[in-house]
């Protein structure tokens, strides 16, 4: 018997990284899955890692009304509803940098994908999960969300903070009807979004691993185990958290040497 039995989900941002991994692990604990990605390849390729007849794949661009609309009737109509919706698409440019230096252009692309994004998915997903008498909504955060950083991703940050504070909002509005809503907020994890900012160039990776207490990234897995918790009945008294999964990074003053 697995965790999430039953379970009806979408993902997002789904085609890679935390949510491909959150993808195979929900389907291997029960869950049916739609895999949602703006690159429907990348989906279909997820959809391929999954558990055979658990999922299927999708495009979307989060930040598109009307798409979002559409892959939630989708995932309703195939699956006969939906139980938790795993808002986890999200994007992070290199030149999304300090506030003097990121275009206003920069700064809203950053803006429609991880805030109107999440907004747009809770808009429309959660009504579905209302006529199932509640479930489980996931708004991926971060711990940038909650401190500050000398190495700026302005508009990141900024989108970041206020997935937290919309998931706060949502969690009271929805809890009596039996919607929980809780915010994930990763430290750096080792996926193709955090490699591609910094992978590639030692300096800036040990500029950041200093104020880290393990010393080390997060695996995806790592994350998506905290999700898995979240979107399983074992949380159903979890809602409104600002659930930190950063290996103590919020924690920290000074770190061991």
């Amino acid at each position: 018997m697995g965790r999430l039995d039953g379970k009806l989900c979408v993902i997002t941002g789904a085609g890679g990284g935390m949510g491909r991994v959150a993808a195979e692990v929900f389907t291997a604990e029960g869950a049916r899955v739609c895999v949602a990605d703006v690159d429907l390849g990348a989906a279909e390729e997820t959809v391929g890692l999954c558990a055979e007849g658990s999922a299927f794949a999708v495009g979307v661009d989060v930040a598109d009304e009307s798409q979002v609309e559409g892959i939630m009737r989708a995932a309703a109509e195939r699956f006969g509803g939906i139980d938790v919706l795993y808002n986890n698409a999200g994007i992070s440019p290199s030149d999304d940098a300090s506030v003097v230096d990121t275009s206003v252009e920069v700064w809203q692309r950053v803006q429609d994908v991880n805030t109107k994004g999440v907004f747009l998915c809770c808009k429309h997903g959660i009504p579905y999960l209302l006529e199932r008498g509640g479930g489980s909504v996931i708004n991926v955060s971060s711990l940038v969300a909650l401190v500050g950083a000398a190495t700026s991703q302005i508009s990141y940050t900024a989108s970041k903070g206020a997935v937290l504070s919309m998931s706060r909002e949502l969690a009271v509005q929805f809890a009596r009807q039996g919607v929980r809503v809780n915010a994930l907020c990763p430290g750096p994890v080792e996926t193709p979004l955090l490699m591609n900012l910094y992978g590639n160039d030692q300096a800036a990776l040990d500029r950041r691993r200093v104020h880290w207490p393990q010393g080390r990234l997060a695996q995806p897995r790592e994350v998506v185990n905290a999700a898995l918790f979240l979107a399983s009945d074992e949380s159903s008294h979890v809602t409104g958290s600002t659930f930190t999964v950063d290996g103590g990074i919020t924690a920290a003053y000074v770190t061991p040497e």
